[in-house]
């Protein structure tokens, strides 16, 4: 699925910076130095961090790709989120009770998800957490204010034909980031 919205924006014209966590090695552990939130983050001293915190503030959106696994996204992206969505990159607060104000320049973030949980039971039973953690916590915290979300479900069960229809759909949502 990110190969397809990747070929779909850069077919776009779009410069894309596209990465694959698992397959870069990308260290999710948070160090005791990083977790400040008032100040600005010191500046990275992993090459890979101060990569992505670079790229992130540079961006005109952003594209998330991942499962839900137990109604979070895989500690990888979480670690990702935690690292390089730092204070002074992503946000500055001004105190700790205070309001934060996005320093992101991406005013618009498309999320897509894979579950093996049914629509009713996610949203019913546990209230879609992906959606309050996306488009409530992280993405408004750092200022994007247009988050789209899309869930392809149930993945368990799929065939071969509701899979390519879910990578069109996909293509479809990444084409859609440059329009408002």
């Amino acid at each position: 699925m990110s190969e397809a919205v990747v070929d779909e924006l850069r077919r776009r014209g779009w410069e894309v910076a596209a990465h694959d966590l698992y397959a870069e090695g990308f260290a999710p552990l948070l160090s005791a130095e990083e977790t400040g939130t008032v100040g600005p983050a010191a500046a990275a001293l992993d090459p890979q961090v101060a990569l992505h915190r670079a790229e992130v503030a540079e961006l005109d959106a952003l594209v998330f790709v991942h499962p839900n696994w137990w109604g979070m996204s895989p500690a990888v992206l979480t670690g990702w989120v935690q690292r390089v969505l730092a204070p002074g990159v992503a946000y500055k607060l001004g105190t700790a009770e205070g309001e934060p104000a996005g320093l992101l320049r991406a005013g618009r973030a498309l999320v897509l998800n894979t579950s093996d949980t049914p629509a009713e039971r996610e949203t019913g039973e546990f209230g879609d957490p992906l959606e309050r953690i996306w488009s409530a916590c992280v993405l408004p915290y750092v200022g994007v204010d247009d988050v789209r979300r899309v869930v392809f479900r149930t993945v368990v069960n799929s065939s071969d034909a509701q899979r390519a229809t879910w990578l069109e759909q996909a293509r479809q949502q990444a084409a859609a980031l440059s329009r408002p």
